[in-house]
């Protein structure tokens, strides 16, 4: 999801140090690190359809004490699964206090592990472990917001996120991020899996651009860490598996799903929805997810929808989303855009996606939509016990 618009407000208003914990929290995953099962998910020893959501402000923030209410609340609300950015790219250091994650500048780049760098998302990890929440973490986004691509392009040549993936030092930059991100957490028991990018796009491009990257970019982080999963985060855009020659559907973006899919050291497929961004409509949505989840079939992965949302209506609009999914072979999980809380700063970041902790719409959206998962799992355990 692409979200300038409150990115300043946020930096200014709610990014402070956080209390150190370094790496020394990290310990060996308990219960088995999550995996794939077929076209499903495993996580702890259970098989199953997972909820979850996004919160890609978290590991920002500045009291710990607000990311552990977080998780507080996804645990209670039955939320498995969490997706949060796991970089913050800055082309000139910010003020005292802000966080950033790494400077790219003059063709080199410094990987911030201090008290306003890594070390808060060293908070939202260990939170993370002591609740039980699994999270996916990306590397880099697409966008420019808290950097991107082009941050490293601006670096060592370029201008835009295009120029990202074919320039070697920028790439050689990013692998030693990665690097230092999976050492640190890579025997965490809160570690969902890996991802490469937010939305990674490459417009104009052959399709063969975004594929090569992917291909060698996934097979070094498992050289890192062979344990965890491994995801593209991508939107979803490419596929040929029940297109109906909309946008979403072509490979303008240079991204081509069933091929991407198919790469060994990608371990389960990602896709996003926003039809208003798309200029799609709101039904068209459900043939979106429908041609995802035959296309991880057909792969034998895991389809994860991983993205979506819409800025008013809510209910009425994402709840046959997540009815379509959870009906859908080869989907095994959703992550709603995004969640919301009421932290000690005030409220968290607003992009009019928000669903907020305690408002009708997360009872809609979340406390009925894992119900509905339960009352299916329930189902599928005991087919012949009529529930009442």
């Amino acid at each position: 999801m692409k979200f300038a618009h409150f990115m300043t407000a946020l930096a200014t208003a709610q990014l402070a140090s956080a209390l150190p914990r370094g790496p020394s929290h990290r310990r060996r995953a308990t219960g088995g690190v999550p995996s794939t099962n077929g076209v499903k998910f495993s996580i702890n020893g259970a098989t199953d359809y997972f909820a979850g959501s996004n919160a890609y402000w978290l590991g920002f923030q500045q009291e710990p004490a607000d990311v552990d209410l977080v998780f507080d609340h996804l645990k209670e609300s039955g939320l498995k699964v969490l997706r949060v950015w796991g970089f913050n790219d800055v082309n000139e250091k910010p003020g005292e206090g802000e966080a950033w994650f790494q400077l790219h500048a003059d063709g080199t780049s410094k990987i911030n592990t201090g008290a306003d760098g890594l070390q808060r998302l060293d908070t939202v990890v260990a939170s993370a472990e002591k609740h039980g929440i699994q999270l996916i973490i990306p590397f880099v986004n697409y966008w420019t917001d808290y950097g991107g691509m082009a941050a490293y392009a601006k670096a060592y040549g370029g201008s835009s996120s295009e120029d990202f993936y074919g320039n070697e030092k920028a790439q050689a930059a990013y692998k030693t991020y990665i690097k230092a991100v999976v050492s640190r957490y890579s025997n965490s028991s809160g570690i969902f899996a890996w991802e490469l990018a937010n939305e990674p796009r490459c417009k104009q491009c052959e399709t063969s651009v975004l594929t090569g990257w992917i291909t060698e970019t996934s097979k070094y982080i498992k050289s890192l860490d062979s344990q965890h999963m491994v995801a593209i985060g991508d939107e979803g855009f490419g596929l040929k598996t029940q297109s109906d020659g909309s946008y979403p559907f072509s490979f303008d973006e240079g991204s081509d799903f069933e091929k991407n899919l198919a790469i060994e050291t990608i371990d389960f497929g990602t896709f996003h929805l926003y039809p208003d961004s798309w200029g799609t409509d709101n039904e068209w949505g459900n043939l979106w997810i429908k041609a995802h989840g035959a296309a991880c079939m057909a792969a034998n992965k895991p389809c994860l929808f991983e993205e979506y949302g819409a800025t008013s209506d809510q209910c009425n609009i994402e709840k046959p989303w997540q009815q379509t999914a959870l009906k859908t072979e080869g989907l095994s999980g959703d992550l709603f855009w995004q969640y919301g809380d009421k932290l000690s700063s005030g409220e968290s970041p607003d992009d009019q996606n928000t669903l907020y902790y305690g408002s009708e719409e997360y009872e809609c959206l979340v406390t009925d939509h894992v119900k509905e998962i339960g009352a299916k799992s329930l189902g599928k355990r005991y087919p012949h016990v009529r529930h009442v």
